[in-house]
C-alpha cells in the first residue's frame, strides 16, 4: 500500500507546529461539561511534550505534505509481555474523514509489531467516539469489552 502519510519520532518543534492549528474534538468527551476551546499556549505544549519523554512511550508526528496533521502514539509498553496500547489524535477536522488517521494507525501497528517486536497492540476509545472504533474494527482489531465510559480493543500479530 503506498501511503500518503508517514510517522516522524516527535520533537519539541514539530509538537508546537502540531499544537498551534489544534483543535479539540467533542467526540472523545463523555462529559461535555470537560470540553473546552483549546488555546494554543507554548508553556503549556513545552509541558505537554516533556511530559511525554519516558521509556514506556513512543510518540510520532503523522506528517502530511511536510508538515504534522496529528499524533500516534505507542504508549504502556509492557516489554516483558510484548505488548502496548495505541493513541491517536488528529489536528481537527480537515484531517479527518479522509484515512489520514487509519494509514497513521496501520503504520504504528505495522512499527510495534516489527520494530518493537511486540506481540499485541491495544486500543482504547470513549464510547460515543463510533468513529474510531469503526476504524479500530476496518483495521483488524478485536472488540473485548465495554466497561464505564471505554470500550476497549485488541490486535495480536499474525503468527
Amino acid at each position: 500500500m503506498n501511503y500518503r502519510v508517514e510517522l516522524c519520532p516527535m520533537t519539541r518543534k514539530l509538537c508546537h507546529e502540531l499544537y498551534k492549528s489544534w483543535e479539540n474534538d467533542a467526540a472523545i468527551y463523555m462529559d461535555m461539561s470537560m470540553f473546552r476551546k483549546y488555546v494554543y499556549n507554548k508553556e503549556a505544549v513545552d509541558r505537554y511534550f516533556d511530559s511525554k519523554q519516558d521509556v514506556s512511550r513512543r510518540i510520532f508526528a503523522i506528517m502530511f505534505e511536510g508538515r504534522p496533521i496529528g499524533e500516534v502514539q505507542l504508549k504502556q509498553i509492557d516489554m516483558e509481555k510484548r505488548e502496548c496500547t495505541l493513541s491517536i489524535h488528529m489536528q481537527n477536522d480537515s484531517f479527518k474523514g479522509k484515512g489520514y488517521g487509519t494509514e497513521a494507525e496501520m503504520l504504528a501497528i505495522q512499527y510495534a509489531f516489527d520494530e518493537m517486536e511486540m506481540e499485541a497492540v491495544n486500543a482504547d476509545t470513549v464510547v460515543k467516539n463510533v468513529r474510531s472504533q469503526h476504524i479500530l474494527n476496518k483495521i483488524g482489531f478485536e472488540f473485548l469489552k465495554e466497561e464505564g465510559d471505554f470500550r476497549y480493543y485488541r490486535l495480536e500479530k499474525s503468527r
